[in-house]
């Protein structure tokens, strides 16, 4: 359970972080529905994922058919809660459609870009800590 909520207060931090400095550019540049929308998404996002982590430990244990369906509960309550600023963003025009979208989708682009960075920065660092020893040769098994 300290795991999850280690990953979840790095990514949802991250997010966050990012969502409001974009929304603080946006309002800057006269766009606040569009800084607005992120921000509102990025929100509904992060309880997302939080609620993902807390129902996680809730189904184990449990028999395979009660399992089943607190899964199906839990993912429809989830999906209820991500159509709450979509239907807000439809609603009112003080929250842009496209970038509460783009919100909704934050944790996951923050996950994403941080597995990519991972894979890609540190993938050819690992040379770094595991250099081959030089001057070492190939033992043969026969001879020409």
């Amino acid at each position: 359970m300290e795991e999850i909520r280690k990953v979840q207060k790095r990514y949802c931090s991250i997010a966050i972080t990012f969502a409001i400095f974009a929304g603080i550019i946006f309002f800057l540049f006269g766009l606040k529905p569009i800084g607005k929308g992120l921000i509102l998404g990025t929100i509904f996002s992060i309880i997302n994922f939080i609620l993902m982590g807390e129902t996680l430990p809730l189904k184990i244990g449990i028999s395979r058919n009660r399992a089943g369906v607190y899964s199906f509960l839990s993912i429809l309550s989830r999906y209820a809660l991500l159509a709450i600023p979509l239907v807000l963003s439809i609603k009112l025009a003080r929250f842009n459609i496209g970038a509460t979208v783009c919100g909704l989708f934050m944790v996951q682009l923050v996950i994403l870009t941080d597995e990519i960075l991972h894979q890609f920065y540190f993938s050819n660092r690992k040379d770094l800590f595991f250099k081959p020893k030089k001057n070492r040769t190939k033992k043969l098994l026969w001879k020409n």
